[in-house]
């Protein structure tokens, strides 16, 4: 396969076509900014899976120009003082005892997309004085020519701190609307100085950078540079100016470039949720490949690995970028290598585990795999003593719980009343958009047999038979049902839990007229879904916004597919009553309106399913809840309980 075979970067030679993109690594610094022993096993875990490259996450080059901006906040490693260097050092000799090669991504700082909650210690410094992105009432302030000045040194003294420690490459942080990219960029450069006016000018911040690092690391130390062709913004970046602005970066004398699109405002080109369609960037590589000679290095949802190895055969790219699917599997490179691809864990696309925790504060990890940032502390060891575990539940929690144990040498047998095994991901998968959902599902039908799970389908347990099947351990993960309200109607044949939707029980037809109740993730993805059937649909919400708490990157183009479907949202507004062909609606100020509804479908949560809980939490000495069946939660959190308990039994 191409996908590994060398390539080369400059004088670098690769191993493979495989690099780890650059994600933060929130919860795994150190407060003095050095990366942490979690952050190093983290890479390393990597780069024992197979991939050539590792990227790291961003790190600062300077922290004094936005040092009350930041206030100590420690969220990134820094790369300004030689004080870095050992532990540096200790990374690349991790990631270098598995053949990879390591590049460390540098940046100028946040600029107009400063943080919100760090935005009260003051101005942040930009291009130009323009409103923030999170409190467009506030502006940021203009850096002054000796703060620019200072940038570019500090660029070259962090590319030398890393090339001593023994990286071999930095990756230069100039997308996704960053101070990089603000220079480069119209929208936010007004500078009428030799930093702003044309592209020339604009892109002059960003050459000083490149040629200030080549001098300081010799010459031959290769410099990438992360471009997004195109914003896809009013006012941003178009890919006809990307494409200029690939040539100026190779005549600057950049050895590759890692091309995506996006910025904040388009989160979700940046950071593609599963919504967006497998190699969504391709095209973006694609064009930058024709534009320059140099590498180019593709990203976005590329975990496919017949998508990546076409990519790569039909010169549309040099290499491969995987962020999250990476984190799913850490041996996604090694699994392709030995032809195993059907043993992949699949990245869900959801954000939960990997940016949503990071932007909460909370260390980076991932939906299905709880042990990234935590590789060494949740390493799974031998039972100290096989018992028979019996799970109840095949839903994400119970099928994560019996294989965590089974790998550890229990006895395990899981029960599921339904025909498959899948829970919850089943109707979730069904949507066209989210079809790459039952990856996960097909998964653990794969590998639940492999590591000696005995699994019975069509089992519907009781108490008495659970008690009678002689199991050590009981592992309940009965999951949730959809909660119904109490409103006036809500018995009538036409209406239905989005559940029994999705799972084919109600006949679409088009031209009908649907009534959604309830905004939530599972409510919006539903009426994506009916109107792709050509059906008039009506989303009703009673809160002032719909997909309250979902990663921003997967509501805005949730929001964005809801839109181009032409479906009608009503916030603020309450179902009063459900009638034959219609429902009563009370709108902000009570406002009155009786909406035709041929099916009125309801998503506004789950209930769990506790009886089987109740009837054995006194009855057994080691039985255990996980899972919806405890309180209705995410995959994330599913996953995570199911593989804390399985590890510790």
């Amino acid at each position: 396969m191409k996908l590994f075979e060398p390539g080369w970067i400059g004088k670098l030679e690769l191993k493979n076509r495989l690099a780890m993109a650059p994600m933060a690594i929130g919860g795994l610094v150190e407060p003095d900014g050095r990366f942490s022993e979690q952050a190093i096993a983290y890479y390393r875990e990597r780069a024992r899976g197979g991939t050539g490259l590792i990227i790291t996450g961003l790190s600062t080059v300077e922290s004094e120009i936005e040092k009350n901006l930041l206030n100590g906040w420690a969220a990134f490693p820094r790369m300004d003082s030689g004080a870095y260097v050992p532990r540096l050092s200790k990374l690349a000799d991790a990631i270098h005892d598995y053949g990879a090669k390591l590049a460390i991504q540098l940046t100028a700082g946040f600029g107009r997309v400063a943080p919100h909650f760090l935005m009260r210690q003051g101005r942040p410094p930009a291009p130009s004085a323009v409103p923030c992105y999170h409190n467009p009432n506030e502006s940021t302030r203009e850096m002054t020519l000796e703060e620019i000045q200072r940038l570019i040194k500090a660029f070259a003294t962090a590319a030398r701190i890393a090339q001593s420690a023994g990286a071999d490459a930095v990756e230069l942080h100039g997308h996704e609307g960053y101070l990089l990219d603000q220079f480069k960029t119209a929208l936010w450069n007004k500078r009428t100085d030799r930093y702003g006016g044309d592209l020339a000018g604009r892109m002059r911040f960003p050459q000083e950078v490149v040629a200030a690092i080549k001098k300081a690391t010799g010459g031959d130390f290769p410099v990438i540079y992360r471009v997004g062709l195109d914003h896809h913004l009013d006012g941003g970046r178009v890919l006809e100016e990307g494409i200029e602005v690939v040539k100026y970066l190779e005549s600057f004398g950049v050895d590759a470039l890692h091309v995506d699109a996006g910025c904040y405002e388009t989160w979700d080109w940046a950071h593609p949720p599963l919504y967006h369609p497998p190699g969504c960037l391709a095209d973006m590589a694609a064009a930058a490949k024709k534009a320059v000679s140099i590498p180019v290095i593709a990203v976005g949802r590329l975990g496919y690995p017949q998508l990546a190895e076409q990519l790569l055969c039909e010169g549309k790219a040099d290499f491969i970028a995987l962020g999250r699917a990476l984190l799913a599997d850490p041996e996604w490179p090694e699994k392709v290598r030995l032809n195993q691809p059907q043993d992949i864990r699949p990245c869900i696309g959801d954000h939960e585990g990997c940016l949503g925790r990071s932007f909460k504060g909370k260390p980076l990890s991932c939906s299905v795999n709880p042990t990234v940032g935590l590789e060494d502390e949740l390493k799974l060891s031998p039972a100290e003593k096989p018992l028979r575990v019996l799970v109840v539940g095949g839903g994400p929690a119970g099928m994560e719980a019996a294989r965590v144990a089974a790998v550890r040498g229990h006895m395990v047998s899981l029960l599921e009343r339904g025909p498959r095994l899948g829970g919850a991901l089943l109707p979730g998968a069904v949507p066209a958009f989210k079809k790459d959902l039952q990856q996960l599902t097909n998964y653990f039908e794969r590998q639940l047999p492999k590591v000696g799970v005995e699994i019975k389908l069509r089992h519907e347990a009781t108490p008495q038979s659970i008690m009678d099947a002689g199991a050590e351990i009981v592992i309940l993960a009965t999951g949730a049902q959809p909660l119904m309200p109490k409103l006036p109607g809500i018995g009538k044949p036409h209406v239905v839990s989005a559940i029994d939707l999705l799972l084919g029980k109600v006949n679409l037809s088009a031209k009908a007229n649907v009534i959604v109740l309830g905004g939530g993730e599972v409510g919006c993805e539903t009426a994506v879904h009916i109107a792709d059937y050509g059906c008039r649909v009506t989303l009703v919400e009673m809160l002032p916004q719909v997909l309250r708490g979902v990663f921003n990157a997967n509501r805005l183009q949730l929001l964005r597919m809801m839109q181009g479907r032409q479906v009608r949202v009503l916030i603020n507004t309450r179902i009063h009553e459900i009638r034959d062909s219609s429902v009563l609606a009370y709108g902000p100020n009570d406002a009155v309106e009786e909406i035709p509804a041929t099916i009125v479908v309801v998503a506004i949560g789950s209930t769990s399913r506790t009886e089987l809980h109740t009837a054995l939490r006194e009855r057994l000495p080691r039985v255990h809840a996980i899972g919806d069946c405890v309180t209705p939660r995410s995959v994330f959190e599913a996953f995570w309980e199911a593989y804390r308990l399985a590890r510790l039994i």
